[in-house]
């Protein structure tokens, strides 16, 4: 059977307009209002339509509650001492601070284990980066804004305790959800033809 589509067609072309227009918020740029229960859990579900070759669900999330935050700035700071012993209290509050950002805070955490099943590392790891995307995508279309906060901390012998991580467990990064406080101009994407070739 021939399908035949054009762009404009709804839902492609509401599919299409969420991909082309979302772009990354710096978390510390996304703030209140965050979303309500009932989005947090739309955001979320979103991540279970992932690709997930022998459905392992190989990630897992974990939300940081506002009310929980001071522990993790504890962490994030201590994470900075592990790897600079030297770090002054100033860039120990500094590195805190991150805990703080968004008010929708997830945990992003790998499943490495081979005893989960047989999927390959990269193919993991794939199934968690459209995860990702999918929650973002998912926020876009409620009209926050997302962001992914990384660094060096995600693999801190702190954080791996922080967040009771098994030895085949990683974390991945964090994902911030939130108003946009402070927007930035429209990036130049590549096209196509920059990342394309026929074989």
């Amino acid at each position: 059977m021939n399908v035949h589509w054009d762009e404009h067609q709804e839902p492609l072309g509401t599919a299409l307009t969420l991909i082309h227009s979302r772009q990354s918020t710096t978390s510390r740029f996304l703030g209140d209002p965050g979303p309500d229960r009932a989005q947090v859990e739309t955001i979320l579900d979103a991540a279970g339509a992932a690709p997930d070759h022998r459905r392992l669900t190989p990630w897992r999330l974990v939300i940081v509650p506002m009310q929980k935050r001071h522990l993790l700035a504890e962490a994030f700071a201590d994470a900075l001492s592990e790897r600079d012993p030297e770090a002054t209290e100033a860039q120990r509050k500094e590195a805190s601070e991150k805990a703080y950002r968004g008010p929708l805070l997830v945990a992003v955490i790998a499943r490495l284990s081979p005893e989960l099943g047989s999927v390959p590392t990269p193919e993991r790891l794939l199934s968690a980066g459209c995860a990702l995307q999918n929650m973002l995508l998912a926020a876009h279309a409620m009209g926050f804004g997302g962001g992914l906060l990384t660094g060096k901390s995600i693999y801190s012998a702190r954080l791996k305790q922080f967040f009771q991580l098994g030895d085949t467990e990683q974390l991945l990064c964090f994902m911030a959800v939130g108003a946009v406080l402070r927007g930035k101009p429209t990036t130049t994407r590549p096209a196509m033809n920059d990342y394309t070739t026929t074989l």
